[in-house]
């Protein structure tokens, strides 16, 4: 934890209510999200018992296992499942954009992509358990299934994975993405329940934020998120309606199974909608469009594969596709925390205190100054900066500036509190400066050693690259009877 983390938190507990800590949001809100929640059986790892799904906060489908025991009505939920979901990925392959590879050909991509909700981290690992489950199934054979069945498994996966994508917003944990943005007076554990978290966020009239989280932890007001269900409504509620439909697996029995899983759903279907309404009232950061970019590229490339007859994703990663996969993960991390701390004063001033960047005002300039003789000239202005913070950068060190997108300096001299640098990169092609490209004497400055220079191949889609979901060279994949026939576990 920072130490402006902490004491946002302070605060949220001296006021009662959750303190900002960004001034924009670094998370892409889709103008037609779809909210996914759903319940599993208790003691069993991925057999589905409920969910709620939906595009519409005021008609949502309800989707029930009567007894989650049961193949047949196990694979009849997804079989229902695939019919609201897959419409909604479908019409998003419908509108595409021409653009270019880095080589110079055209390409189409999807003009939008989906964007699905999920309440809280476990329901996002839920949902790469139901794509395990079911991408290997097949529609002849041994125990068939709905055809559209492998086809929702193969996305719930390809979604799951793209989750676990630093910068990703096409599968969205909400409680991740509020904590993100706000700090609240409890724990982070405790911010992950979404009914607490959004109480300290948005507390009721009348309540301060500790209070609302207090009423949170009730199940009977506010029941658990999921995936999991409460023990005391399992016993008491959900097992004696399991056990009437086993004894007369009537519509009437269903009903009551539907209605008692409904009331553990609805108030986390408001909570969704409320957590979309607040982060979509944020504004956006200015890199979430780039990042955007890049999961519309994923998405086009993964929908390319469906189209060629891929195979289903492997079970697990060969050693070449995890090793592939590991490193892209880590080149994401980095261009996504560049890319926030750019975006965001609040982010860079983490960066301030540890001495990583510095911002103060700018005392001295020389646009003019060049270094070299004759054809080997180069123009190299000097800036000297006056700044209060701790500065632990050395000499030649190369520093970026988030006001000037493509601008590079590189560290002079450090004395006491003035830094003088030396401007290298994105000042135009001219004889002189370019422009507002050199920071003139009384303007406000902010430098970092962050650079953005990776950005523009890190974090926007490589079309070239190989259609896989993990972004790597995967090993060949072969599907066999094991896969064909695997149990949900």
């Amino acid at each position: 934890m920072s130490a402006l983390t902490a004491l946002a938190q302070l605060r949220a507990a001296r006021d009662g209510v959750a303190q900002r800590t960004t001034t924009v949001r670094h998370c892409h809100v889709a103008a037609r999200p779809l909210v996914f929640i759903p319940l599993k059986l208790a003691g069993e790892a991925a057999a589905p018992l409920a969910a709620m799904v939906g595009t519409d906060p005021d008609h949502p489908r309800l989707l029930v296992v009567p007894q989650p025991r049961d193949r047949d009505l196990r694979f009849a939920f997804t079989a229902g499942l695939a019919e609201v979901l897959l419409p909604y990925i479908e019409g998003f392959q419908k509108t595409t954009e021409t653009v270019e590879r880095r080589s110079g050909d055209p390409y189409e991509r999807c003009l939008d992509a989906p964007q699905i909700l999920v309440p809280n981290r476990p329901a996002a690992s839920f949902v790469g358990l139901l794509g395990r489950s079911t991408r290997f199934r097949r529609a002849d054979g041994p125990y068939p299934v709905h055809p559209s069945v492998p086809m929702l498994g193969r996305w719930l996966t390809y979604f799951a994975d793209r989750s676990q994508q630093p910068g990703s917003s096409l599968l969205l944990v909400a409680t991740e993405a509020l904590a993100q943005h706000w700090a609240t007076g409890q724990s982070g554990l405790e911010d992950a329940n979404l009914a607490a978290l959004m109480g300290w966020i948005d507390p009721p009239a009348g309540m301060s934020g500790w209070q609302a989280a207090e009423e949170a932890e009730d199940p009977l007001l506010w029941p658990p998120a999921g995936p999991a269900t409460d023990p005391g409504f399992d016993n008491e509620v959900l097992a004696p309606a399991i056990g009437a439909y086993e004894e007369a697996p009537a519509e009437r029995a269903v009903e009551r199974i539907s209605e008692a899983l409904r009331t553990q759903l609805d108030p986390t279907w408001r909570l969704m909608w409320r957590a979309v309404g607040l982060l979509r009232a944020l504004p956006e950061g200015a890199r979430v469009k780039d990042r955007w970019e890049a999961d519309r590229g994923s998405f086009t490339r993964f929908v390319e594969r469906i189209a060629e007859g891929g195979p289903p994703q492997a079970r697990r990663d060969g050693a070449v596709g995890a090793a592939a996969r590991l490193a892209g993960m880590e080149r994401a991390r980095a261009s996504y925390d560049v890319q926030r701390a750019y975006d965001d004063p609040l982010v860079m001033a983490e960066y301030r205190l540890t001495g990583e960047a510095f911002a103060g005002t700018v005392t001295y300039a020389d646009p003019e100054h060049t270094e070299g003789e004759g054809r080997s000239r180069k123009l190299r202005p000097l800036v000297t900066v006056e700044t209060d913070d701790p500065v632990r950068l050395a000499s030649g060190t190369t520093v970026g500036s988030p006001d000037r997108r493509g601008h590079a300096a590189e560290i002079v001299e450090i004395a006491g509190g003035e830094i003088t640098l030396k401007i290298v990169k994105g000042m135009g092609r001219g004889k002189t400066p370019a422009p507002g490209s050199v920071p003139e004497p009384g303007e406000r400055v902010c430098y970092t050693s962050l650079t953005d220079d990776f950005q523009s191949s890190a974090a926007l889609p490589d079309p070239e690259q190989t259609p896989w979901t993990h972004g790597g060279p995967p090993e060949e994949y072969v599907p066999n009877d094991d896969d064909a026939q695997e149990e949900w576990s």
